[in-house]
């Protein structure tokens, strides 16, 4: 039975399925509800070789991140469930694996969506394919087409 789920949370509409499957899942185990978003760093490239980070852009997006968190933590307490949330920053995979070894995690969900093309596909990378592989608990990967 699950204790602590951590919900991946970034507002799309496969975030969106996952937060109704989360309530489901939590409300079936009565488990702790966590959902964290996360802002990747942004690094403005100032040559082939070096970068600076842009605090401009990551304040601009952690305010973004912010409200999608708090949306999302305001559906799940109009649920009646007490949850918590954060927003993290940093790679997506690293920041959801490490929070989740954090609150000891029996669960994360994740929203994920079939890309269309191969390109795509190896552009952007599966962040719950590399979940699977990362993740120090079970994972649901909320499938929406």
């Amino acid at each position: 039975m699950y204790q602590r789920i951590l919900l991946a949370y970034d507002g799309s509409e496969t975030g969106q399925q996952a937060l109704l499957e989360c309530r489901e899942v939590a409300q079936w185990s009565r488990a702790a509800v966590s959902l964290v978003a996360v802002t990747p760093l942004y690094i403005n490239m100032v040559g082939v070789e070096a970068g600076i980070y842009d605090s401009d852009l990551a304040a601009e997006e952690k305010e973004k991140y912010t409200g999608i968190l708090n949306d999302g933590l305001q559906k799940l307490q109009a649920a009646g469930f007490q949850a918590t949330g954060e927003v993290l920053l940093g790679e997506t995979v690293d920041e959801i694996v490490r929070y989740a070894r954090k609150i000891e995690a029996d669960l994360i969900v994740v929203g994920h969506r079939h890309l269309d093309g191969w390109a795509a596909r190896w552009w952007r990378g599966s962040v719950s394919k590399s979940l699977i592989e990362h993740a120090p608990c079970s994972v649901l990967v909320v499938i929406t087409h």
